[in-house]
């Protein structure tokens, strides 16, 4: 059994289900004491794919008040992968055998399947820390380390934030740049763009034993308090990823352009995917909360898009309901669509010539919807629990569909249980 990297795009699902894992609970302890010392947000988030895969992934934070406004925080965050995740290859009415990434075993999908990688293993640790320092009266600067390393990947990088205060500083101006450094260390090496996956035990071409790439961010907000009883935030953010941005674990199929089966030649039915070497990706997010007597309603748009062709939409809603003796209820619907990337391709065309080409399905035309309901009790004036239980629903469609592969799902749904545990303690 050999351990695997998660796929960035893997990443950002789950950061869809972790972005609230800390923030939540460190909104709630907004309700607590506010002139404690140290602050502890602690959380531990479980989310089990059906039969794919499966993350547990603990959090603590700690913030301490070190006078004159200004505060440290670090935060550290472990998550363990285990299961099986999509290979890119598209199921067919017979067994199929492909050769693990290190090339020292294979794994079958058995007929009318989808192929899975039954190898897929990660641990990853991560720290954080931010120093929170005023500039001004009314500027605020927020400096940012990141670190996180894994059986094959690590990154490191560093941030920036200025908040400016105005107009009685009922106005906030946001601005903030972040810079990371990535390297990816592929079981096996780093496969050649568009060769074939070998057949057991022939071993993968590959381009080296590394690769990298950088990432850079900015963003641009502003936050208004419309009244006393409304909070409106506008965030704009442009990114740019350059480097190796392929994934190394996953194949395309190669089909016959008629029926649509798997080419003949077992050594020529699978190739290593290849995607551009840049990224660039703007966003549009758009906060409003409203406070009525003692509950809380809070909407979210989010607009991205980016020059893979990708484009998404999303919207977010939660109800915060108080309840007797500080306890609370707190609905929660989010709906995300997207548009699929240029280069996805269900399968390649045998005889044809691409340019850039993946099969991973969250490139695809993809819709998610996300229903949770969370469960917030106060144990003291400075310590809290609460407990989130959600279920996500995800599904994708292919590119196309070609004679034969349309007896088949290429594309199955995913569905997902979202579990997290907070409990936040100020002294």
């Amino acid at each position: 059994m050999q351990l695997k990297k998660k796929p960035a795009p893997l990443r950002r699902s789950l950061a869809v289900a972790t972005a609230s894992l800390l923030g939540g609970v460190a909104h709630n302890a907004q309700a607590l004491e506010p002139s404690s010392e140290w602050e502890i947000d602690s959380a531990l988030l479980l989310y089990a794919e059906s039969d794919r895969v499966s993350l547990a992934e603990p959090v603590v934070r700690v913030r301490k008040d070190m006078g004159d406004d200004r505060f440290l925080t670090v935060q550290l965050v472990i998550d363990a992968l285990t299961g099986s995740s999509a290979n890119g290859a598209i199921p067919t009415g017979s067994a199929q055998t492909f050769t693990s990434p290190s090339g020292n075993s294979v794994y079958t999908a058995q007929p009318n399947e989808v192929p899975l990688d039954p190898s897929f293993r990660d641990t990853r640790g991560a720290l954080n820390a931010e120093w929170q320092t005023p500039l001004s009266e009314d500027l605020t600067a927020i400096f940012g380390f990141n670190f996180s390393n894994e059986f094959d990947y690590q990154s490191a990088g560093l941030s920036a934030t200025f908040n400016w205060d105005t107009n009685q500083k009922n106005t906030t101006w946001t601005f903030g740049v972040g810079f990371n450094t990535d390297t990816v260390k592929p079981v096996g090496g780093v496969p050649v763009a568009f060769t074939n996956m070998p057949v057991f035990p022939a071993v993968k071409a590959t381009q080296g034993s590394d690769a990298s790439k950088d990432l850079y961010d900015l963003v641009f907000g502003w936050s208004q308090v419309m009244s006393r009883r409304d909070l409106l935030q506008l965030t704009l953010s442009y990114g740019n990823e350059s480097g190796y941005l392929t994934d190394p674990y996953k194949i395309l199929s190669v089909v016959d352009g008629g029926t649509g089966a798997l080419v003949a030649n077992p050594a020529q039915r699978y190739r290593f995917e290849k995607r551009p070497a840049d990224r660039t990706r703007q966003s549009l997010l758009l906060r409003w909360s409203h406070q009525f007597e003692a509950d809380v309603l809070r909407l979210s748009y989010r607009y991205y898009t980016d020059d893979w062709g990708i484009d998404s939409h999303t919207l977010d809603a939660r109800y915060r309901w108080e309840l007797a003796s500080g306890n609370y209820i707190e609905p929660h619907v989010r709906y995300y669509v997207q548009s699929a990337a240029d280069f996805y391709h269900t399968s390649l065309i045998d005889g044809q010539t691409y340019d850039y080409a993946s099969a991973d399905y969250r490139l695809a035309d993809m819709t998610t919807i996300t229903l949770g309901l969370k469960y917030g009790m106060a144990l003291s004036e400075r310590s809290e629990f609460s407990v989130r239980a959600e279920l996500m629903q995800q599904s994708a469609d292919p590119s196309q569909v070609i004679g034969v592969q349309s007896q088949q799902d290429l594309v199955p749904d995913v569905d997902a249980v979202i579990l997290q545990f907070g409990y936040t303690l100020q002294f």
